[in-house]
């Protein structure tokens, strides 16, 4: 019995869908991510950077290539040496006096997250990978989608994109219901990358990764 779990971030908690030898088997909801990693599941997907080596990073540059004109849904996360500033202007400055180019505010929106999951990573590297939904999806659609995660042709997309793989999100989802469709939908989807880095199947963008000053392998897997 293989069981995995995808994470997504959503507003102040994150939604996770764990799946048993590839179908749905739970869904959960956390305030925290270490609460998620008490999970006995092999594989922990998550949609958070992970990492970093270079700036920008080599697997934000390679997926926004995957992902054409879909680009916009890959963006630069922070530098993870400036996560500590207390402020977005305080990040800017230090980023770009330190790498040249600064931080987005919607990259700054994803710091408290990046902290949240940042050491269990760093203690389990080979067990919690980083996942970008938006590359599963055209993974298992052969291309990228037409149509954003947010409407209703691109909801009923991904639902059947999902169902093809064997993955069937029940309508009841306890607590985790609560979270966005599309934030669970991204969940489920992270989770069968997630299968597939616990099945040694997964690709991870750039082939080969990079690897941080500890060794720890800094890529996307899909």
């Amino acid at each position: 019995m293989t069981r995995v779990a995808g994470v997504d971030g959503c507003a102040a908690s994150w939604v996770a869908v764990v799946l048993v030898d590839g179908r749905f088997a739970d869904a959960q909801l956390r305030p925290r991510f270490p609460a998620l990693v008490e999970d006995p599941a092999t594989v922990l997907g998550v949609d958070i950077p992970l990492g970093c080596c270079t700036v920008p990073r080599a697997a934000d540059v390679a997926a926004r290539q995957l992902l054409g004109g879909r680009r916009a849904s890959v963006f630069d996360p922070p530098p993870p040496d400036v996560l500590d500033a207390p402020d977005l202007a305080t990040a800017n400055r230090l980023a770009r006096a330190r790498h040249g180019r600064g931080v987005s505010a919607q990259a700054w929106s994803l710091r408290a997250k990046m902290l949240d999951v940042a050491p269990c990573w760093q203690a389990e590297p080979s067990r919690i990978v980083e996942v970008h939904p938006e590359v599963s999806f055209r993974a298992l659609a052969g291309a990228p989608l037409a149509h954003a995660k947010r409407t209703w042709a691109g909801h009923r997309d991904r639902v059947a994109l999902l169902a093809g793989a064997g993955i069937v999100l029940p309508a009841e989802l306890g607590a985790a219901g609560d979270a966005g469709p599309d934030d669970v939908l991204d969940a489920a989807v992270v989770a069968w990358s997630a299968a597939r880095v616990a099945a040694g199947t997964a690709v991870p963008v750039p082939d080969p990764p990079e690897r941080d000053g500890a060794g720890r392998p800094v890529a996307i897997w899909w």
